[in-house]
């Protein structure tokens, strides 16, 4: 990818952030994290050096990679994959700026704990199944606020700072946002807990998301292409 590509394909995601956000209000902020897993360092520095600074991994050996491989560079880290519990001490030592895929109370407690041991802290998003599909991983629509609140009372050494979800698997636009609103809402109701965070939209449907009040968005694809 050279770097006028690079600029270009992050110039038209702004110009279509740009649009979805002043949908909701002028006011609306949105966070792009360029998702990298399927790209390489030198894609990663080109789209860099285009403006980008946020980047997301799904696997944490990747993670170590692509960030000892930058670690010159101001980058946030983002970790967005499903997190297997015998990676956690690898993930709590990379540090990433923001763990978006917290999916279970019984992950949290052993994130807790071996941060705990370490004497850190992680700041993360609990995953919500708001499609309620089977492939997918989070805690289900109603019990999210009930988990997110039990999280932030027995897991101390965990920051919540939202919630994260995938939009319905399907092409009917009606279904993709019944699920985005379902996780707005929630979303909505955390607050007075400290959500800041509503990571909703990928490559396909990021529009659509924000539309429905997502305030960060996760592309991949769609930065990368060349």
């Amino acid at each position: 990818m050279t770097k006028k590509q690079a600029i270009q394909n992050l110039d038209e995601i702004i110009t279509k952030v740009e649009g979805a956000r002043l949908y909701i209000s002028h006011h609306h902020i949105v966070h792009i994290i360029a998702i990298s897993k399927y790209s390489n360092i030198t894609d990663i520095n080109t789209l860099y050096n285009a403006g980008q600074r946020a980047f997301g991994e799904n696997k944490v050996q990747d993670l170590k990679l692509k960030s000892e491989e930058l670690e010159d560079l101001p980058l946030q880290w983002h970790f967005v994959g499903r997190l297997q519990s015998n990676k956690i001490n690898n993930l709590i030592d990379l540090n990433p700026s923001l763990m978006h895929s917290l999916d279970s109370l019984d992950l949290a407690i052993q994130l807790n704990k071996k941060l705990s041991a370490k004497n850190k802290t992680m700041k993360c998003l609990l995953q919500i199944n708001s499609a309620n599909e089977q492939a997918k991983a989070g805690v289900s629509s109603s019990e999210a606020i009930s988990i997110y609140e039990q999280i932030s009372n027995i897991c101390p050494n965990i920051k919540l700072l939202g919630v994260m979800s995938i939009g319905a698997h399907t092409k009917d636009n009606s279904v993709i946002k019944k699920s985005f609103k379902i996780t707005k809402e929630i979303f909505d109701k955390l607050q007075a807990n400290g959500a800041i965070y509503c990571s909703m939209g990928m490559s396909s449907d990021f529009e659509l998301a924000i539309k429905s009040g997502s305030n960060m968005i996760r592309v991949g694809s769609s930065l990368f292409k060349e």
